[in-house]
């Protein structure tokens, strides 16, 4: 197995691992004994449901979170550069070093000429432009938009000027617990035109995704989101 970082995707929920990862991926998970990652405890929930016959106490995991001192990660990839050892990197969920902390050692690994490997895997940000119905052809990824509601009013007002002046669809994320405030926010601050897409869940089973103009959504029931991940898009009237 070749020396490298490998990123490795983790499914949403309790989404079964074949179901959305390939057979190559759980082949590469095998072959690695030491692991970065967002939260230990997942990480080997996760690699237990990728192979029931991986043996935890023989695998070595570093932490690497938003509570992490950046300054403390510069040994992370000692076995690889010291001991020719495969890595790999696992998220909480989702794609790794995508609005996710796993990004400080990828670009640690690009400085220190370490080949990088992604793994294919659900990316829900592409997922969701997909099922919009928006333009997939230009197209921005925000990330968190700011807390507080002036703050993130304004930052709404911003993006939908994009999506008018540049054609482009602006997507964003939210924490679970406040998906209902920005779902508020947009129906407060967008135009009536602009075209609002919630996509929630995605390849779970409460998987939701729906397309509506903002005067329509203002009629419409709001989904139930409070536990759910989620991705907004917005998009030109």
């Amino acid at each position: 197995m070749e020396t490298a970082l490998y990123l490795i995707p983790v499914p949403l929920g309790e989404t079964p691992v074949e179901q959305v990862l390939p057979a190559y991926n759980a082949e590469i998970i095998r072959n690695i004994s030491v692991f970065i990652v967002e939260n230990v405890r997942s990480a080997r929930r996760f690699l237990k449901k990728t192979d029931k016959n991986i043996n935890i106490d023989d695998i070595e995991f570093y932490e690497l979170n938003e509570h992490t001192n950046k300054n403390s990660i510069g040994n992370y990839l000692d076995p690889i550069l010291k001991e020719g050892k495969p890595m790999g990197i696992i998220s909480e969920a989702g794609c790794p070093a995508v609005a996710d902390p796993g990004a400080d050692i990828v670009a640690l690994a690009q400085k220190k000429n370490i080949r990088i490997i992604p793994l294919v895997g659900p990316s829900s940000i592409l997922m969701s432009i997909m099922a919009s119905g928006f333009s997939g052809q230009s197209f921005a990824f925000n990330g968190y938009l700011p807390a507080k509601p002036q703050e993130r009013a304004q930052k709404l007002k911003q993006l939908e000027q994009r999506c008018y002046k540049e054609n482009q669809t602006q997507l964003f994320i939210e924490t679970p617990y406040r998906n209902a405030q920005m779902i508020e926010s947009i129906l407060k601050t967008c135009r009536p035109e602009t075209k609002l897409c919630i996509a929630s869940g995605i390849t779970c089973p409460e998987e939701y995704i729906k397309t509506k103009s903002v005067a329509e959504w203002k009629k419409s029931p709001i989904p139930e989101l409070g536990k759910i991940p989620a991705v907004f898009l917005i998009y030109k009237g």
